[in-house]
This record gives C-alpha cells, sequence and structure tokens, in this order.
C-alpha cells in the first residue's frame, strides 16, 4: 500500500512540473481585430418559439434549436413513462374486476383464482399508485423538454467570443515561494 502511495505521489509530483514551464512566445499577446469578428444576432423570440414547438409537439423545439441527438431522449423517456402508465392501468382494471367479482359472490378464474378480497385490494392499490405515478413522471419529462428546449435556445444566442475569457493562472508567492493557483477574469475592448 505504501508503494503504491509513493508512485502516486511521484506521478503527480512529476506531471505538475511542466505546468511551471513557460516560453517567451507564450508571453506574447495577440491583437485581434475587432473588425474580423463575426457579427451576432440575438432574436428575442428564438426561445419562445422553441418553447412553443417543443409544447405542440414533444422533441420539435430540440430540431427547431438543431439539437437532434436530444429527439430519441425525449421520446424514448415519455414512451417509457407512457408503456408503464397503460400497463399498471390495465392491471389495475383487471385486479378492480375481479375485486367486484368477489363481492358478487361469482368465482375467480385463471390466474387469479387463488386470490381473496384483500391480496386484490392490496393489488388495486399498488397498481392505482404506479399508475398516477407514471403520469406524474410523463407530466414532467413533458415540461422538462420544454424547459430544455427554451434554455438551449437562449444559451445559443450567449455570446462567446475572444473578448471574455475566464483562464487559470499560476503566480509564485514571493514570501513563501509557493505557487498560488487562481482564475483570471479578462475583458478586452
Amino acid at each position: 500500500m505504501k508503494n503504491v502511495f509513493f508512485i502516486l505521489t511521484l506521478t503527480l509530483l512529476f506531471s505538475s512540473f511542466s505546468a511551471f514551464a513557460q516560453n517567451d512566445e507564450e508571453l506574447k499577446t495577440v491583437e485581434i481585430d475587432s473588425t474580423l469578428l463575426k457579427p451576432y444576432t440575438i432574436d428575442p423570440l428564438r426561445p419562445a418559439k422553441a418553447a412553443f414547438l417543443s409544447a405542440l409537439v414533444p422533441g420539435l423545439g430540440q430540431v427547431y434549436n438543431k439539437k437532434y441527438w436530444k429527439v430519441p431522449i425525449v421520446y424514448g423517456a415519455m414512451g417509457f413513462s407512457l408503456y408503464n402508465y397503460s400497463f399498471n392501468n390495465t392491471e389495475y382494471h383487471k385486479y378492480r374486476d375481479a375485486y367486484k367479482d368477489v363481492l358478487a359472490g361469482r368465482p375467480l378464474t385463471g390466474e387469479l383464482s387463488g386470490f381473496d378480497a384483500d391480496r386484490l385490494v392490496r393489488a388495486q392499490k399498488f397498481h392505482q399508485r404506479n399508475r398516477d405515478l407514471s403520469m406524474l413522471i410523463t407530466i414532467g419529462l413533458y415540461a422538462l423538454q420544454i424547459v430544455d428546449a427554451n434554455v438551449d435556445a437562449h444559451l445559443a444566442q450567449f455570446n462567446v467570443n475572444g473578448n471574455l475569457a475566464i483562464k487559470p493562472q499560476l503566480q509564485q508567492n514571493q514570501i513563501d515561494y509557493k505557487h498560488n493557483l487562481g482564475l483570471t477574469l479578462n475583458y478586452n475592448f
């Protein structure tokens, strides 16, 4: 165990030395002509349109945002939840009808022949709870894909260019000569 710790410490120690080395070429700044930057337009209706399309047809807002890979995820999640709703609804009605037959004095046949009234009531409650939970999950996934389309359309308009940058910076402390790691926020005019 000590050998593993020693090897891991040496690996981390020797891999960090390359971070301290700098060339004079790296310290030169590059001037960027602001006229060469591509202009971007902000369409304030784009997020609303993406959310509207996504509410109209699930996944259409993702297609509008050109995030095609999200569409199978949306349909898969909602389809699985709707399948669970349908399955639990069918089972709930099967146990409910069997319980009505027991109350009416008719004998149960088939797979439910060994069930008593208490067991049928518990099976009804179980499948009713799972059916309702599946519907809540479906509604939640529907709302989530609308929010996803809206947020994605907002972020597509976010200005990402070279004028605004957050870069890690390593400085040596002049008192104890230890290195301090920090973040710098640079904005070029």
